[in-house]
């Protein structure tokens, strides 16, 4: 999305735009209003889709089950920062002058551009998760405003400073949607579920940072507190908003259904036990509750436990040329 925030209203307007005079479906990735002044945008989103969707148009979203975006804490940063090329971005957060401007377009709201420490509404509310540095690795988990305090800084010259000296964008957490506002669109029958990270194992490397627990809780997450705590929805939906709904949107070819001639993707779970275990400040958990996963047929998870077999494939949607 062009924004997920101040241009929320715009951007949906240009997508359902695009999806009209293109002729094509369309996929809201993702539906969130963030920073607690856009909160109130979603209801007239919602609206939005609905009337297209009247119209004919195939406007579909989706969304992860947690009230927080993951992205750089260069996404603070106004966007003429990175102009010329990474050189030129570091020069620019090593020049006086220069970073007094960045600081005072940083605490200032606009809508000319996605400014997400003032989305997430305070310095406490942006977690910093992942370094290249060594030296700055004992840093994860701390949010930016303890970080400032401890260097006696304002949270505005600690960006500048962390991402220079990481000479990164330095992974960062910000917590800036409405748990209202994901009830409220998860009852939206055209909204599927994403986790928008990589798979992730509780060893070796992947310890060294801090992901968004999405990577291990998303879909229990979804099951156990949305579906079976919150009531949301039917389980029957929930199941259809993690299989057949996505599938389809994606154009998989014979994937996300139970039904003869159809791949025997399979994933057998306890509907009264399945939850997420990871958490912001401790993120390498796996989810409990599934028992047993059977993967183009063949049984990939037994008791919980891998079983060793490896059958995944690559799926491929509608856009592959030649071959399946």
């Amino acid at each position: 999305m062009r924004s997920e925030g101040n241009k929320l209203i715009e951007a949906v307007e240009e997508l359902i735009l695009i999806s009209r005079e293109a002729g094509l479906p369309a996929e809201i990735y993702h539906l969130k209003a963030a920073g607690t002044m856009n909160w109130s945008k979603m209801d007239r989103v919602i609206a939005m889709v609905n009337d297209a969707r009247r119209k004919g148009l195939k406007i579909t979203a989706d969304m992860y089950s947690y009230p927080a975006g993951a992205t750089g804490l260069s996404a603070s940063l106004p966007p003429w920062v990175a102009d010329s090329g990474e050189e030129e971005f570091f020069k620019r957060l090593r020049d006086p002058a220069t970073r007094a401007r960045i600081a005072e377009e940083i605490r200032t709201p606009s809508d000319k551009w996605e400014n997400l420490y003032i989305a997430a509404g305070s310095a406490d509310r942006v977690l910093l998760v992942g370094f290249r540095s060594e030296k700055l690795k004992p840093l994860i988990g701390k949010s930016l405003g303890e970080v400032a305090r401890s260097r006696g800084k304002s949270p505005e010259e600690t960006i500048m400073d962390l991402i220079s000296e990481d000479h990164s964008r330095v992974e960062t957490i910000y917590f800036m949607m409405s748990e209202e506002n994901i009830k409220r669109q998860f009852r939206e029958p055209w909204v599927s579920l994403g986790s928008d990270a990589e798979s992730q194992a509780p060893e070796g490397a992947f310890l060294k940072n801090n992901p968004h627990p999405r990577a291990y809780g998303n879909f229990a997450r979804f099951l156990g507190h949305y579906v079976r705590d919150e009531e949301v929805m039917p389980l029957g939906e929930a199941v259809r908003r993690l299989s057949g709904l996505p599938a389809t949107n994606l154009g998989l070819s014979a994937r996300g259904y139970l039904q003869p001639g159809m791949f025997a993707d399979v994933v057998v779970f306890d509907p009264a036990t399945i939850s997420d275990r990871a958490t912001f400040e401790q993120p390498h958990q796996f989810a409990v509750g599934v028992k047993h996963v059977f993967v183009n047929g063949a049984q990939v998870l037994r008791d919980g436990g891998h079983t060793g077999a490896k059958p995944g494939r690559a799926l491929w949607g509608p856009g592959k040329i030649g071959g399946k």
